[in-house]
């Protein structure tokens, strides 16, 4: 008995207490793994940065664009996602809006009022600056105010013009807006001034662009510079270098040829990148051909069509203004002025499986990547396969939608007061195909969607449609609950009357621009984001997969 452990005494490890103590044991156990499993996870999660935006790999992607299979993808018509989609916006920016309160209450001053009811409305007072945006606050309740800019004289003696800066207050994208609209302003008899009225988006034309030596305007903080501003006038003229000298001195990339053209918007962005990401590495400037062919997946015509001007459907003034970039045209006619007479040499390549790495000690002037006739070896992305995935990162941060085209998504949001839900609702195609989607075109019916709606939407509310279904008359049983809207009754932001279509004419030369299916696919998609509740065909509306039948579950991978 002496012998015996202390701890065999206690009582602890009789026999009739083992099983409970093993249970503790085995329990304890089980914790303390479930702990360790959740604290690698999260340092995982936290440390874990992908190599493209996408979310996939190179690989995965590339096999996708190149399939010749009768895939259920027939064709790629979807909207590309672009830098801006990716950003976060700034929490401390964001915060930083302008409350009612922060803005001074005008108080009117008996003794000078003598004689000045019948005198204009001075738009430069402060007392109507402070006016006007607290009518703005108070009007517009779904969106938050970042920055008034100072107003302006508007059409006649009681109109004023003042811009702002501002998001929508449930905002989920990293952008700012601007609006500028026309106040109308009266003044009583004992020199009360008051807002009669707020005309609608975009008519305070004369408050559009900043004008030279303006004084600041009202803000808490200035907002982080690195985010989209749409609404704001665009300066997407073409770079051009300054002399001889300094054209001399730089070095240039070019990509000629290949098979990218004419294909979908991913297919083009994709290999694009790949260029400007190589051009990056090696600290060239990219030449680039600023003329697309738009894909026949988004003509009326049904057929490919040359002659697009890349300006049309992205922000080249951001591209320009954060990498570096020129015109092909530009670029040649300066080369061929100079190349002889400066001794500036050529660098040919005619093998994608040449790498950047490989040509990071090249001197000459300019390395010019020419593609071959044969597909998919002659498409530019191959460049950047293999081992040059882990090298060459893609700058998606320098490609943003055309602010043109953004600034009609707010125009068609501001006209719905930013207070809008949105569904979703893809038919066409698909719809008819019962082989690979058998239930859409029945879960999309009007009797369906009003069905699915009425228990996430509630009536009354402003209900935004994007489809590909060409009647709009087909979604008229809607009508009995919501009110409904479509993009086509926003005809008037692209018409022969509109600041867009002027805008583009000029790029193009003065010849007229068509809003072409990929603009319609866009800006439609870009509105439908924007609401307050958004609801998708394939997530919410049907059980059928989105790619066809038993592609659930590799849809999401």
């Amino acid at each position: 008995m002496l012998g015996r452990s202390a701890l065999s005494r206690t009582g602890s490890f009789r026999p009739e207490n083992l099983g409970q103590n093993a249970m503790v044991m085995i329990g304890n156990l089980c914790f303390t793994l479930f702990v360790i499993g959740v604290l690698i996870f999260t340092i995982i999660a936290a440390t874990y940065e992908p190599e493209d935006p996408l979310f996939h790999p190179s690989t995965k992607i590339t096999t996708f664009l190149t399939s010749t299979s009768n895939a259920t993808f027939k064709s790629d018509n979807s909207v590309v996602k672009t830098g801006e989609d990716f950003m976060r916006p700034n929490e401390t920016a964001i915060a930083a809006f302008i409350n009612i309160t922060d803005v001074q209450n005008p108080t009117p001053d008996s003794t000078e009022c003598e004689g000045g009811v019948d005198q204009p409305i001075d738009c430069s007072d402060p007392d109507v600056f402070h006016l006007m945006m607290r009518a703005a606050i108070e009007v517009f309740r779904d969106i938050h105010f970042y920055r008034f800019g100072k107003p302006v004289r508007g059409s006649n003696e009681s109109t004023c013009d003042m811009a702002w800066r501002f998001r929508p207050k449930e905002g989920k994208t990293a952008s700012f807006y601007k609006d500028y609209r026309r106040f109308v302003i009266s003044k009583s008899e004992n020199c009360t001034l008051s807002v009669l009225g707020i005309g609608d988006y975009h008519t305070g034309v004369n408050a559009r662009k900043k004008k030279r030596n303006q004084k600041p305007g009202f803000q808490k903080q200035e907002p982080a510079a690195t985010l989209p501003v749409v609404g704001e006038v665009v300066n997407d003229s073409l770079p051009v270098v300054e002399s001889e000298g300094s054209f001399s001195q730089g070095k240039y990339l070019v990509y000629i040829g290949g098979g990218d053209r004419c294909k979908s918007m991913n297919h083009y962005l994709w290999s694009f990148l790949c260029a400007l990401g190589e051009a990056q590495y090696l600290n060239r400037t990219l030449i680039m051909d600023l003329s697309l062919c738009l894909s026949s997946i988004y003509t009326k015509s049904n057929r490919d069509e040359e002659g697009k001007d890349f300006r049309l459907y992205f922000d080249f003034e951001h591209l320009k203004e954060s990498a570096s970039v020129l015109d092909q045209a530009q670029f040649w006619s300066d080369w061929n002025k100079w190349q002889k007479k400066d001794g500036l040499n050529l660098h040919l390549v005619e093998d994608f499986r040449i790498t950047p790495m490989k040509l990071a000690e090249v001197k000459d002037a300019l390395i010019m990547r020419k593609f071959g006739s044969v597909e998919p070896d002659n498409y530019w992305y191959r460049v950047c396969e293999g081992e040059t995935e882990s090298v060459v990162q893609r700058p998606w941060h320098l490609i943003w939608k055309s602010k043109r085209l953004m600034d009609i998504v707010s125009g068609i949001a501001s006209r719905l007061n930013w207070d809008f839900d949105s569904v979703h609702v893809v038919r066409g195609e698909k719809a008819r195909n019962r082989e690979l989607w058998p239930n859409l075109d029945t879960d999309t019916s009007p009797d369906a969607l009003l069905s699915s709606l009425q228990e996430k939407i509630e009536d009354g509310r402003n209900l935004y449609i994007a489809a590909n279904e060409p009647d709009t008359s087909f979604f008229d049983p809607l009508k009995d609950k919501y009110s409904t809207h479509f993009l086509d009754d926003y005809k008037d932001l692209w018409d022969e009357k509109s600041d867009w279509y002027s805008e583009t004419t000029k790029l193009n030369n003065e010849a007229p621009v068509q809003f072409d299916g990929y603009m319609r696919i866009s800006v439609d998609t870009e509105v439908f984001l924007r609401g307050k509740k958004q609801i998708e065909t394939f997530n919410d509306l049907t059980s059928d997969c989105k790619d066809g039948i038993n592609t659930c579950s590799t849809a999401a991978s």
